[in-house]
């Protein structure tokens, strides 16, 4: 049974991490103590700095030769149950990719570094914090990696998809990424140029976009920088939309160059930490002037899918097709690179809340061909390199593998950490969990809305995150031979709200914003309650 004393100690866990989201949301919403601009530091300062060290902090003190295999072996059987069963309603019932990502993101990936620590901690005692880093551990190094390699794989269909239409794209066999392209996430248009061999075999080249195809409106575009995305709260809310033109089609000699300039929202370059920046911190320019000196000649994708043919060495080593496109362009909530004249249309996101089947259009068939695909290993090669760099430039992915690091040599070997580097890790840590629900805070107040994807959608993700979730994870803990506490620890962690990281995927990639930002937000509020009723019925 619980007593008043194990429930007053429960609110005193989680009364002080509400208590500083919202002060957070007061101070933007009410008091106006923050600007947008200064939320973005704060919440930079958050993504780069605290949340890193504090993963760091408790990775480093936890036994990695202590794991716990039944409660690992719990955790990743309830994962991959829900991942196997939502890929066969995709394959089988057409459900789509899209939902496959959005629901694996809800159902399985709860904020466990920020909320699961302090509470669990004080439910069920001190021993929950080290099963609790561990599958903080697993998460960000297996799940949120995996969950990257679908965004990324999405990503790179739906370019190739509306860039080689018909059975073009078959006949890729190698992409070529220059250094500076992180991610095909959409935050930078993109400029790909194509060369068709004698062979047939077609040599794609992915670089950020400097220059365009010549002519004096389009030139006149690239020559152009582009300011910071940092302007007024647009790029705070996620219910703003993103802004989209008609592409601007100019024809030399017979081959149309087609310029897509959508803008949309940026965030910062880092992912894979339980808490965010939520807010963009300016960037330089894409724009390189020295690379303007030589103008590019272009061939529109749809004319070099129909007229598909080796190319004679006397035709200057090929023809080379250029095209420029915005990955991020959100167009209905989904994300779709160019080929799409949307001009002034509304772009709610509101239109994704809807469970729709994606039919066939007549982008995916070219002369009654269906839409082809390079070969997976060309494809494995292109999205293992974005997903690497990506990862690469993740200040939590570095916390995490060092963290396992030293854990493994100090618990091996019985080595303690100097006090001067203990010491000044710690003053960091410990402001990281109090700033984390800040950040968080920070972001509720910047929101337009707080249901952004609108109540009936709301009320079945806040079911998948608190009931199925749960009930999936006692189901594979009892199975695998969880008993007692642990078994108890294994639910309530499943329940705690949805985590901060595959929100910031889905606004970086265009896919469900709306929904996972209504399960970061909503899904504090609903939380409290939810966790404290698994925790009472467990009790008795």
């Amino acid at each position: 049974m619980i007593s008043g004393g194990d429930f007053y100690s429960v609110m005193c866990a989680m009364v002080p991490l509400y208590f500083a989201m919202f002060v957070a949301y007061g101070s933007v919403k009410w008091w106006r103590v923050f600007s947008p601009e200064q939320c973005s530091g704060i919440n930079r300062f958050v993504a780069v700095f605290a949340v890193p060290v504090l993963s760091f902090h408790f990775i480093s003190q936890n036994d990695p030769y202590q794991m716990d295999a039944k409660f690992i072996l719990a955790d990743t059987l309830s994962k991959a149950s829900v991942l196997v069963v939502l890929s066969l309603w995709a394959v089988l019932f057409k459900g789509g990719l899209d939902w496959l990502i959005t629901l694996f993101s809800v159902a399985t990936l709860p904020n466990t570094l920020v909320m699961g620590i302090p509470l669990l901690q004080a439910m069920y005692g001190d021993f929950t914090q080290s099963l609790m880093v561990q599958l903080v551990v697993l998460q960000c190094i297996i799940w949120y990696t995996l969950l990257l390699f679908l965004f990324e794989y999405r990503a790179a269909t739906l370019l190739i998809r509306d860039n080689f239409p018909g059975p073009a794209a078959a006949a890729i066999c190698r992409f070529e990424i220059d250094g500076d392209v992180i991610s095909l996430d959409g935050r930078d248009p993109l400029c790909a140029e194509s060369e068709v061999d004698t062979h047939g075999q077609i040599r794609v080249r992915i670089r950020r976009s400097t220059s365009s195809a010549p002519g004096s409106a389009i030139s006149s575009m690239a020559m152009t920088p582009r300011h910071s995305n940092l302007s007024g709260a647009e790029i705070y809310s996620i219910n703003t939309p993103g802004r989209a033109g008609p592409p601007l089609l100019h024809d030399h000699g017979g081959a149309d160059a087609t310029l897509y300039k959508m803008a949309s929202p940026r965030l910062s370059g880092y992912a894979s930490s339980e808490v965010y920046s939520f807010q963009p911190t300016p960037r330089a320019s894409n724009f390189n002037e020295l690379d303007v000196g030589t103008p590019v000649w272009a061939r529109s994708p749809a004319t070099l899918a129909k007229t598909f043919r080796p190319f004679s060495p006397a035709m200057n080593s090929g023809v080379k097709a250029v095209w420029e496109c915005q990955p991020g362009a959100e167009v209905g909530g989904e994300q779709r690179q160019g080929s799409k004249d949307v001009g002034d249309k509304d772009l709610s996101f509101r239109s994704t809340t809807k469970f729709a089947v994606r039919e066939e259009d007549d982008s995916d068939i070219e002369g009654g061909s269906r839409q082809k695909m390079p070969p997976p290993s060309v494809m494995l090669r292109l999205i293992l390199t974005m997903v690497s760099r990506k990862l690469s430039r993740n200040p939590n992915t570095y916390s995490s593998v060092f963290g396992l690091i030293w854990s493994l040599i100090s618990f091996k070997w019985e080595v303690a950490m100097p006090s001067l580097l203990k010491n000044s890790i710690k003053i960091i840590a410990d402001a990281g969990l109090g700033m984390a629900m800040f950040s968080l805070g920070l972001f509720m107040a910047l929101q337009t809305r707080i249901i952004a994807c609108g109540a009936k959608m709301a009320i079945l993700c806040m079911a998948i995150r608190f009931i199925s979730g749960p009930l999936v994870m006692s189901a594979s803990s009892i199975a695998v031979g969880l008993r007692g506490k642990r078994l108890h620890t294994a639910i309530v962690q499943a329940a705690l709200p949805q985590g901060i990281v595959p929100f910031v995927f889905a606004r970086e990639y265009g896919l469900h914003p709306d929904i996972l930002s209504t399960g970061v937000i909503f899904g504090m509020l609903v939380s409290l309650p939810a966790t404290l009723l698994y925790y009472i019925l467990l009790g008795l």
